[in-house]
């Protein structure tokens, strides 16, 4: 269960920002957490990009940078108030993941970061059937999120962070293999890569 210290990360993007700052000391700062489910992707400034839970755009700055064709996609309208502020050269709509206004096989790539551990088991499934749908034949779906640590001495780091800041849904998503839910849906799926102890994986996959 969270504290009230979730909450007012949410209402002060100061405090939110500050949070993640802090967090992605572990992977070498913020700017490499925000660029970590980019490395090795081929993007040009025609490639159809959708940053799905997009919050307040902290990872839509760094995808307008490769392409001009980048669409933001969260269901709160404070975050994407302040997304439009942070990100203007970016298009956005509020809707939820879990049922995305978008045709079958509109996007070149689907990207998210840290934000799979929000949803409930049903709502993941959906989302990640939604995913597959609005992706290209060939498309990208790339993430970063949490992971069960692999290294011990992160354990108690991990622990506090999702006490103060997460709900039982970020537990969960430690106990769930994502490799194998994205096989099952048809996707051709690698090995995550790891930082951070193992607490952090991304998944780069294709339909």
């Amino acid at each position: 269960m969270a504290t009230i210290f979730r909450d007012w990360s949410y209402r002060y993007q100061w405090l939110y920002d500050a949070i993640s700052r802090v967090a992605a000391l572990s992977v070498g700062g913020e700017a490499r957490f925000r660029q970590l489910a980019l490395q090795g992707l081929t993007i040009n400034s025609d490639t159809k990009i959708l940053d799905m839970c997009c919050g307040s755009g902290q990872a839509t700055q760094f995808l307008v940078k490769f392409s001009q064709n980048v669409t933001g996609l969260d269901a709160s309208p404070l975050s994407l108030k302040r997304a439009r502020q942070n990100v203007p050269n970016a298009a956005y709509v509020e809707a939820f993941a879990e049922n995305m206004p978008f045709t079958d096989c509109e996007f070149d790539i689907v990207h998210t970061s840290a934000a799979l551990h929000e949803m409930q088991p049903q709502q993941l499934h959906q989302i990640l059937h939604e995913v597959y749908r609005t992706l290209k034949p060939g498309g990208v779906f790339t993430l970063v999120d949490f992971h069960n640590p692999t290294n011990p001495l992160f354990w108690p780091g991990v622990s506090l962070f999702l006490w103060l800041f997460e709900t039982e849904t970020a537990w969960q998503l430690l106990q769930t293999d994502l490799p194998k839910l994205l096989t099952e849906i048809g996707f051709n799926v690698g090995e995550p890569t790891l930082y951070a102890g193992g607490s952090l994986q991304v998944i780069q996959t294709k339909k």
